[in-house]
């Protein structure tokens, strides 16, 4: 656990699920004043076990210092919550996890003596996150993950010398107001948590605090494939230098398999947890972290070829005869399904779920239909199978499957029976999973569970089944 400062006056914390618990942690052991609510009562007993004064801060706020909130907590849209509401009139600092993060690795005297890695995007943070732990630590570096992905910040011990590679999202962008980081990523941004940030101005703004104020001095690092992120990377070139990565006219060019930098190209063939263009533009974003932190070229490539990936992001989780089966359940928007679509041949796709429509209320589909020729058929399940289905079924062979076993039975027959030397049963929903699911790891395990139940169910059950990760 990190060792944080005595704050003046109170520190509450609203909202008690991981982050919290730890921050209440931290706090605590540096003897400060904390107060603490969440609307469940299970974490509540827990903060209180730890020494926290439990208190609705939304009925009572109190004499509070600073509110540490919860990334989930909306500050501005679609409205501010009330315990926001609330900390604003006490003229209160509402701050992160990251924020006391940043407080602790000043108190401790090492914030000169690390280096922070911090990773955003709407999709592919986590694989380029674990690609570059991964990537530091196979050249022997003391590497941290966290953020977003994994451990809290706050449970992460702090170490001279050590890098910390930081997934955050949006929401935590929002919020942090303390935490510089020395390299800065942003990888792409499209359509997400317009809810949150109203519109894609707003969803821009929030993920641009990555590099507010100074921030990334030692290395900005910017996918610039749309308007907003072209004009931040201008802007920001006028302050020093920034690499930017696109598929064309940019400093990295990232192609199907490989990337062009420097007039030279990076091939990607044997790295097989790198598939597709999309995961190209990840390993091009890696790249330019490892050479920042001094890494050669050959142990850069030597890293991508070890590299085994993330769960539920492309992963291969067995193969049956021809019939391979890919669980890419995190693939929760049309953008993240659009990389699996244009990654594989032969595709028996199952999709659906929750959708998250966009500003104009559409699922996005429209953007999938350029891949819509390496698909056999749909298998469509949850509450989105039949407005999916309206969109699909004049385009493709089209299945409301409802549920997932019989979506990947019915997909799996399919595949068997069509004979093709070589065909993807692929979970990439293009849906959020809570209509069916707690979240997308478990509707990637129930996916997982249903290719071995298939598979052991048909001849030569068992056949180069990998145990689902």
């Amino acid at each position: 656990m990190i060792e944080l400062p005595t704050y003046s006056g109170e520190t509450a914390i609203f909202g008690l699920g991981r982050s919290g618990l730890a921050a209440v942690a931290a706090l605590q052991a540096a003897g400060n004043r904390v107060v603490a609510w969440d609307d469940a009562e299970a974490p509540r007993a827990k903060a209180a076990e730890m020494g926290a004064q439990i208190r609705d801060l939304t009925k009572d706020f109190g004499a509070v210092e600073r509110l540490i909130v919860s990334p989930g907590v909306p500050l501005t849209h679609p409205a501010p919550h009330q315990v926001i509401d609330a900390a604003r009139a006490a003229n209160a600092e509402i701050i992160g996890d990251m924020d006391l993060f940043a407080d602790a690795l000043v108190h401790s005297g090492l914030r000169g003596r690390v280096k922070l890695v911090g990773i955003t995007g709407t999709n592919g943070k986590s694989t380029t996150t674990a690609l570059v732990t991964h990537m530091l630590e196979s050249a022997g570096e003391r590497v941290y993950q966290g953020g977003n992905i994994g451990t809290p910040v706050l449970d992460l011990p702090l170490e001279e010398n050590a890098v910390y590679v930081l997934e955050l999202s949006s929401y935590q962008l929002d919020l942090n107001r303390h935490l510089a980081v020395d390299i800065g990523v942003w990888l792409n941004l499209t359509p997400d948590h317009l809810d949150r940030h109203d519109d894609m101005a707003g969803y821009a703004a929030a993920k641009a605090h990555l590099f507010a104020d100074g921030k990334a001095q030692a290395a900005r690092i910017i996918g610039i494939e749309n308007d907003f992120a072209r004009a931040l990377a201008n802007r920001l070139a006028q302050e020093g230098e920034v690499t930017t990565i696109a598929s064309q006219d940019a400093d990295i060019i990232y192609l199907a398999n490989a990337f062009e930098v420097d007039g030279d190209s990076v091939s990607l063939v044997g790295c097989e947890a790198l598939v597709g263009a999309h995961n190209a533009q990840n390993a091009a974003a890696a790249y330019a972290v490892g050479r920042v932190l001094g890494l050669s070229d050959a142990t850069i490539r030597a890293a991508f070829l070890s590299f085994t990936g993330m769960p539920h992001r492309l992963q291969m989780i067995g193969q049956h005869g021809a019939v391979k089966f890919v669980n890419d359940s995190k693939a929760t928007n049309a953008e993240a399904t659009r990389h699996a679509l244009a990654a594989f041949d032969n595709i028996y796709w199952i999709a659906g779920g929750r959708s998250k429509p966009d500003a104009d209320g559409k699922m996005g589909l429209d953007m999938l239909m350029p891949y819509f020729g390496n698909i056999r058929a749909a298998y469509l399940i949850g509450e989105a199978a039949k407005p999916f289905a309206d969109v699909l079924a004049a385009r493709l062979p089209t299945t409301i499957s409802g549920t997932l076993d019989k979506a990947v039975a019915a997909a799996a027959m399919q595949a068997k029976t069509d004979h093709l030397d070589a065909s993807i049963v692929l979970l990439s929903p293009a849906c959020a999973s809570f209509d069916q699911y707690d979240d997308f790891e478990a509707r990637g395990d129930a996916f997982a569970g249903a290719v071995a139940e298939w598979i052991n169910a048909d001849e030569g059950a068992g056949m180069n089944v990998e145990e689902a990760r």
